[in-house]
């Protein structure tokens, strides 16, 4: 399938995407940037023939589409392709480019949501068209969800579409979506790999409450001092190593390609920088992120507060929440929020067709299921019973520090990787 015009036009879409601003706040109550980027969307799908259904979650502009493509086989369980439209924050004086100028540089597609994840939508988007346009019939029922608020959480996208909206995700048996897929380099053997994992997602909200005093008298309960010690308690912990199965897969396979013992320290020891991504899926992870208190310099505050970016293996949950307890010691106040985890066995015909399709584009490569520390709107979807992957194809350069670019400064995505996920996308999808 090569030279089709989903590939020509992958790299227009997605730069057209990114010149989009799709910031989230975190503010579910707040009007959403999604809903020019959705109108975007919806149009490229009418001009290639479609009927995309728009709805608008939680508050105005929280924009969604969802659209479907009619199988040969009406037996067969449907497939969801996901993709998020909103974007974490991107300050323009620190980047090299500016974050949403989508352009095309050094071989390079630039731009807030290169990565995570307006390539995926852009790549997902072409194929859709491409299949309308020339008339493909996939295997089975094919569902595009092109959905807002994934980078908090999808309160008012994924999570309120599953709630209110479960008719369009009717049939859909399997999904694929984000942070699965992309290439990483083991000595001279290129691996892709497939998120069939995810941590517990916990919002942890701590304070401390005490006096409120004058700053020049004496104070033996100061709760934002309580605090700050406790939060640096918490930042040295380190929770126990528990190896799941995903995690216990990729370590194999990944020892067979580097020349290494399946020991964690080993293998993590010769990963380079894909060591944060992979150390954290080890064990559990309890990140301070915001912290304060006071209103002013000579005033002792009756009350200190900070947040703690929490992510906790699969069946680790109460265990999790006694040893956070234990480290912050008394006189803290916890109040907590979380997404469950999920896992799902990495096997079957789904599993086998995204090897096919990759090694039709990659041959020699090898394909090394993972759990992921972060989130993505699967979690969603595993309420509806649906079996999810995380699988963006993406073919990547040895030395690209991939991992790092997720909500990173000057995040950006090769050219020709994109080119080459719709080419995989498009064999696995007609045949998934």
């Amino acid at each position: 399938m090569t030279g089709s015009r989903a590939v020509d036009e992958v790299v227009a879409l997605a730069s057209a995407l990114i010149r989009i601003d799709t910031t989230n706040l975190g503010d579910p109550d707040a009007p959403g940037t999604e809903r020019a980027a959705a109108e975007f969307v919806a149009e490229q799908l009418t001009d290639a023939g479609y009927d995309p259904v728009y709805v608008e979650s939680g508050a105005p502009g929280r924009g969604n589409v969802v659209v479907r493509l009619a199988g040969a086989d009406p037996d067969a369980g449907a497939l969801l392709v996901h993709g998020h439209l909103d974007v974490v924050p991107a300050d323009p004086a620190e980047w090299s480019i500016h974050p949403f100028s989508g352009e095309v540089r050094d071989g390079y597609l630039w731009g807030r949501g290169a990565v995570d994840m307006k390539g995926m939508v852009a790549m997902a988007l072409a194929v859709a068209r491409q299949f309308r346009r020339d008339g493909t019939v996939p295997r089975r029922d094919l569902v595009f969800a092109f959905l807002a608020d994934e980078e908090a959480g999808g309160r008012v996208g994924s999570q309120w579409l599953v709630e209110h909206r479960r008719d369009l995700f009717e049939g859909v048996t399997e999904a694929i979506g984000e942070v699965g897929g992309y290439s990483v380099t083991f000595g001279d053997q290129r691996a892709y790999l497939v998120q069939v994992a995810e941590k517990t997602s916990f919002a942890l909200s701590l304070a401390a409450h005490g006096r409120a005093a004058h700053g020049s008298m004496l104070h033996e309960d100061n709760p934002v001092a309580r605090l700050a010690d406790a939060v640096a308690r918490l930042d040295r912990h380190r929770f126990p190593v528990v190896l799941t199965d995903p995690v216990r897969a990729f370590l194999r396979g990944a020892a067979s390609m580097l020349g290494t013992s399946d020991d964690p320290d080993a293998v993590l020891g010769r990963l380079g920088p894909l060591a944060r991504l992979i150390g954290a899926t080890i064990r559990d992870t309890a990140n301070v992120t915001m912290f304060s208190a006071g209103v002013k310099s000579n005033v002792v505050p009756s009350v200190a507060r900070a947040e703690v970016d929490c992510r906790v293996l699969p069946g680790r949950r109460e265990a999790f929440e006694r040893e956070i307890v234990e480290v912050l010691g008394p006189g803290i106040e916890a109040t907590w929020r979380h997404l469950p985890a999920w896992e799902t066995p990495y096997e079957g015909p789904l599993v086998d067709a995204m090897s096919s399709a990759i090694l039709a584009e990659d041959p020699g490569a090898r394909l090394l299921p993972y759990l992921l520390p972060a989130a993505t709107d699967a979690k969603a979807f595993q309420r509806l019973g649906i079996r999810t992957f995380g699988f963006t194809p993406l073919r990547l350069p040895p030395d690209l520090d991939f991992s790092a670019l997720f909500h990173g400064v000057d995040e950006r995505v090769p050219v020709d990787a994109l080119e080459f996920g719709v080419r995989v996308l498009e064999t696995f999808l007609a045949e998934a």
